[in-house]
């Protein structure tokens, strides 16, 4: 259970962690 929710957790993180490059990009 505990492993479940940290993928599900390290899931949205990685999420909203390649949105931040894809802006990052896009500024430059």
């Amino acid at each position: 259970m505990l492993l479940k929710n940290t993928k599900k957790a390290f899931t949205l993180i990685e999420l909203l962690v390649v949105i931040s490059i894809i802006s990052i990009l896009a500024t430059l």
